[in-house]
């Protein structure tokens, strides 16, 4: 309810009633669910579209941050729950879930693919956003394309990811870039 209401605010231009339904969203999910699960999000995500749209980029970075970091924690343990049943039949997402609030509907995967699909294109435009949020991002998106089965497109973000961070000169462990990509090439 708050988030929708956070919504009709922010299409009104109303931010700061925006901002306000968004915490509310937020403190409720996190009741429910906790501050750091999927569910909640999506509340992070339009806040942060809201710091975005009023010029304060560094705030919305940072939340849109966490979103990816949110998102990146729950989709390596289902890809590695993946990975562990494929010389099983693969069942559906809903019947793999470890944790039953874990489990997303497919309008949910959906509007998730949607606004990371909308994020990246942000993010391409965006050189503030910094190469080590860029990869994590990338990762991400990789992971959540080889969970909607999308392992061509999982297999682009993968490669994306590692040579951004190879260019760059990281610093950083690079071994779940690494195995995922092993994973997504006996799946393509």
């Amino acid at each position: 309810m708050y988030r929708i209401c956070g919504l009709l605010q922010a299409a009104k231009s109303n931010f700061g009633e925006a901002l306000k339904n968004y915490a509310n969203d937020i403190y409720h999910a996190a009741l429910v669910t906790g501050p750091k699960h999927v569910k909640t999000s999506g509340g992070y995500f339009h806040m942060a579209n809201v710091f975005f749209r009023n010029g304060q980029t560094d705030v919305a970075h940072n939340i849109y941050a966490e979103v990816v970091n949110i998102w990146n924690e729950m989709l390596k343990n289902v890809v590695k729950m993946e990975e562990e049943a494929a010389e099983s039949t693969l069942t559906s997402f809903v019947e793999k879930a470890a944790n039953e609030n874990e489990i997303l509907d497919e309008a949910q995967e959906q509007k998730q693919f949607k606004c990371y699909t909308l994020y990246t294109i942000l993010q391409q435009n965006d050189s503030k956003y910094g190469i080590l949020n860029k990869v994590k991002l990338l990762h991400t998106l990789a992971l959540l394309h080889t969970h909607l089965l999308g392992y061509v497109k999982a297999e682009e973000f993968v490669n994306e990811a590692i040579s951004s961070a190879q260019e760059a000169e990281l610093s950083c462990d690079l071994s779940d870039l690494h195995n995922l990509k092993i994973y997504i090439g006996t799946k393509v």
